[in-house]
């Protein structure tokens, strides 16, 4: 059965005594041992730029609104807004999809 639960990165308390080496250093591990998930295949990274290069140059052109949001939240109240129009609603810290009545 799936339950869902926060993600909670506070490795400090909840992995206490455990060696954790930093990112960077399992990062370049995992490539000396060659393994490849932490890393991104070039068509992906060829891709993604094509993608996204055209949003970001509307933004930096400034015919794209970024809408600010406060650091540590969950997101900018549109968000919401947009969920609540799907049909999706937070409520305690979980997302519920409400069928649509017919």
């Amino acid at each position: 059965k799936l339950v869902e639960s926060e993600l909670d990165l506070s490795y400090k308390t909840r992995y206490e005594g455990v060696y954790s080496p930093l990112a960077y250093t399992r990062l370049i591990l995992n490539g000396i041992r060659g393994k490849a998930e932490s890393f991104v295949r070039t068509d992906e990274l060829l891709r993604s730029w094509t993608v996204f290069t055209p949003l970001l140059e509307k933004i930096e052109g400034g015919k794209k609104n970024v809408i600010p949001y406060k650091f540590g939240s969950r997101g900018p109240e549109e968000a919401d807004e947009m969920l609540s129009k799907l049909n999706y609603q937070y409520t305690a810290g979980s997302y519920t999809w409400k069928k649509p009545s017919s």
